[in-house]
């Protein structure tokens, strides 16, 4: 079984990876490959092929989960690949990183809302200090039109139900993170494949039959389909394992690793302002870890009152554990 720092790890280094393999086939300076939702197309058709094999090898085995919901689910998942590619295209950059802060908050409600999720002052606290440290170290200007404000807000409000839903599937079926993965691949490589495109041409005006591939823009296509196997069993991995609050908080720690190597690979600016925003963030990402544990160990001190007593009892008695003397406060008694 893969760690839980071992699951974060793949994540970061893959997802770190495939930006500066699709940065190197992407840019004019590279191969000009700009066909983003077709190679993302290319990312899912390579991992449903592993998931086939897998499946075939006796590897990994494959548990019954409705079609309609793995239909719900790549449409939300495509609808969050595409409407982020429209998102980037019509918004300035310091918008576009808004966007992606806004993720955190908006996740914390639906959870809210979707499963009745409460949290800490601890963790809103620490949500704060990250989502106010990547925004001093990423947001630059801000412009904003209509038809961007639009895509961003689907962007958002797609990715945080995708990401969501994750978890709720893994745990709905008992299902593993790459089995659940080997489900969906297929369906989002069909319909990326057929509507990637359209959807590129839309965003860049270039048709990809028209463009001349290259043995280095196939090396760098294959590299990042390979890196997007890992990326996407990753995600599964830390969604399934942890929440999608904890992967929106932690894996921003992508973007400060993205920074420092566009900083040493490809001449990018790194100034102050960067550095600060960084640190102020691994502060805020550090009181997290702690909030989340602590709120985990507070979970643990009831573990026989949940036998008499119900679910809302429990969550006023643990407040009235935080706000009442330790010697006032009796926890092995029952209701009878």
């Amino acid at each position: 079984m893969v760690s839980d720092m071992g699951a974060w790890a793949m994540n970061v280094i893959s997802s770190v990876g495939i930006i500066m393999a699709n940065k190197q086939l992407m840019s004019n300076s590279g191969y000009a490959f700009s066909f983003a939702t077709t190679l993302t197309g290319f990312h899912f058709a390579v991992t449903a092929l592993v998931g086939l094999v897998s499946n075939a090898t006796g590897f990994s085995a494959s548990k019954y989960v409705p079609l309609w919901e793995l239909l719900w689910f790549s449409i939300v998942a495509n609808t969050s690949i595409t409407c982020m590619n429209f998102s980037l295209m019509l918004n300035s950059v310091g918008f576009y990183q808004i966007s992606k802060l806004s993720m955190i908050p908006v996740v914390c409600v639906m959870e809210w809302i979707i499963h009745n999720k409460n949290y800490s002052k601890r963790v809103k606290l620490a949500v704060i200090v990250v989502v106010i440290g990547v925004g001093v170290c990423t947001v630059t200007d801000v412009k904003v039109n209509a038809k961007g404000f639009i895509c961003a807000f689907l962007a958002v409000l797609s990715t945080s139900l995708q990401q969501i839903t994750i978890g709720s599937l893994q745990k709905k079926y008992s299902i593993g993170s790459f089995e659940l993965l080997s489900k969906t691949a297929p369906i989002q490589a069909l319909s990326l494949l057929v509507f990637g495109p359209f959807i590129d041409y839309y965003l860049n005006g270039k048709l990809i039959t028209n463009y001349k591939m290259s043995s280095g823009a196939i090396f760098f296509i294959l590299l990042s389909c390979t890196l997007a196997v890992f990326c996407n069993v990753s995600q599964y991995l830390c969604i399934g394992r942890f929440s999608a609050v904890s992967f929106q908080v932690l894996g921003h720690m992508k973007t400060f690793c993205v920074l420092t190597l566009g900083w040493l690979l490809f001449d990018s600016e790194l100034t102050f302002k960067n550095i600060l925003g960084m640190l102020l963030a691994v502060v805020g990402m550090i009181i997290y870890s702690w909030a989340v544990e602590v709120d985990k160990q507070s979970t643990k001190t009831l573990p026989h009152a949940k036998n008499s007593l119900t679910e809302e009892e429990i969550r006023l008695l643990k407040e009235g554990v935080e706000n009442t003397p330790v010697k006032d406060v009796e926890l092995g008694g029952s209701k009878g």
